[in-house]
């Protein structure tokens, strides 16, 4: 199982879309240079800004917020293997650099709690702590 948001940030920063089949999330952006998106605060706040309702959402953006609730929903099943490492990577980035970021996703796609309930031994096992 993927932790909370894990599943929303590597959405925000894989651009998750469906496959014209449905089984899976298309891979076409799964060389996308994760690093480049979170050091570089322009795109970073950009796609934050777009799946936290502040602010415009470019196309793919667009996408990524339609999906995010279905990709929560089923534990990221759609995923490849290197969208939920991505997830991973996005999501510890979240929590240890952005923690006021991290707080407004969860009020947004997590307001009950459950999602958080849900994965919290996961993300311990993965080395992040969901408060």
């Amino acid at each position: 199982m993927q932790p909370i948001l894990s599943v929303i940030l590597f959405s925000a920063f894989f651009w998750i879309s469906s496959a014209d089949d449905d089984k899976y999330y298309t891979n076409i952006y799964d060389n996308i240079d994760l690093d480049e998106i979170l050091n570089n605060q322009r795109l970073y706040k950009n796609y934050i800004d777009c799946i936290t309702n502040k602010g415009k959402c470019s196309p793919d953006g667009k996408e990524l917020k339609k999906n995010i609730p279905d990709a929560l929903s089923n534990n990221c099943s759609k995923c490849t293997q290197k969208q939920k490492d991505g997830t991973d990577k996005v999501l510890k980035f979240i929590i240890e650099e952005k923690p006021d970021d991290w707080k407004l996703l969860e009020s947004i796609y997590d307001p009950q709690g459950a999602y958080k309930k849900k994965y919290k031994e996961q993300a311990e096992k993965r080395g992040y702590k969901l408060a």
